[in-house]
């Protein structure tokens, strides 16, 4: 095998992997971001956890965008272009540029995963779309990447969808949309894709699912740090746990060690004493109720908003615009 050659971008990505661990899993509780879920394996296992029976978001917004690809454009200004934030394999977005029956000016991807944006780009040259630019990016640096390199003329729709503004806290999810907001000229709108709350046992079977598909997920996250930054975690001794938390109204998933245990990743410069029991906080899956969507867009800046909702799934595509100074 020939070893591996990183560049200096990758170096870079390394260093502010270490330095972002470092400081999260001395916290309390400890904790990893959720962004270093989707190297190419997590991304690929999340494409699995989107399939599953007991993950209806995937599903419930595919439809949402085939039914209304057409009123979601319909007020816009002519050319239309368009920039997804976490755009994953591309599915979502081949779906409601091709349910929508017209050309695009302009399509950007932003996703922190490089296998992700290659995905994306791949099926949508295959469906006929082009001008394609993609962008290696987290979801600000990306939004700047996007608003520089938009057309002159026309307007932009930037989607943010599968719900991943639910990963935020709502003080940052407003911040988000303000910088969203922001970054768009009047006109310009946004496609938002949040979950809405549901039954205890729904939630926490998408997080929790009988296959343990989402577990592997989450324990990819050891498997990352072991890999890229010189870790000994044992993934065998760390279990998978959801949890609902109603006053919060969010998903909770850790990391749990089975056993004292101690850890060292080099490349952080940390050696980490775990007690048996003791859990890392990996992510926060917000839900929100069709009200509180709204309110968030009104707060961040935007000057109305327009809802399709999947009652069953309980899930909700909101359409913000952006109005004038």
């Amino acid at each position: 095998m020939q070893p591996q050659v990183l560049t200096r971008d990758d170096e870079e990505r390394r260093a502010a992997f270490a330095a972002d661990i470092a400081e999260a899993l001395c916290r309390r509780p400890r904790q990893i971001p959720s962004e270093y879920l989707y190297d190419e394996l997590g991304s690929a296992l999340f494409e699995a956890i989107c399939r599953l029976p007991w993950y209806r978001i995937t599903r419930a917004e595919l439809s949402l965008l085939a039914r209304h690809a057409r009123d979601i454009f319909r007020p816009l200004v002519r050319p239309v272009s368009v920039a997804e934030l976490g755009c994953g394999s591309g599915e979502k977005l081949a779906v409601l540029v091709s349910a929508a029956g017209e050309r695009f000016h302009q399509v950007q991807l932003v996703d922190i995963s490089p296998a992700a944006l290659d995905m994306a780009r791949y099926r949508l040259q295959a469906i006929g779309i082009r001008g394609i630019v993609a962008h290696h990016a987290t979801y600000e640096q990306g939004l700047i990447r996007a608003a520089q390199q938009r057309p002159r003329q026309g307007s932009l729709v930037v989607l943010f969808l599968g719900s991943n503004i639910g990963n935020f806290a709502p003080p940052v999810a407003r911040d988000l949309l303000a910088h969203i907001r922001r970054s768009l000229r009047p006109g310009d709108a946004l496609l938002l894709g949040t979950d809405l709350v549901k039954p205890e046992r729904e939630l926490l079977l998408a997080y929790d699912d009988p296959l343990d598909v989402t577990a592997a997920f989450n324990r990819n996250l050891l498997r990352r740090i072991n890999d890229e930054l010189g870790g000994n975690f044992d993934l065998e001794s760390f279990t998978h746990r959801a949890t609902w938390n109603a006053a919060a109204r969010r998903v909770e998933v850790h990391l749990v060690s089975a056993r004292a245990q101690r850890v060292t990743i080099p490349a952080a410069q940390l050696d980490l004493d775990l007690g048996k029991g003791e859990s890392i906080w990996t992510e926060s899956s917000h839900k929100y109720e069709p009200g509180q969507v709204l309110e968030q867009g009104l707060a961040a800046g935007f000057s109305g908003g327009e809802q399709w909702i999947d009652q069953d799934a309980k899930f909700a595509l909101t359409r913000f615009t952006a109005g004038g100074p």
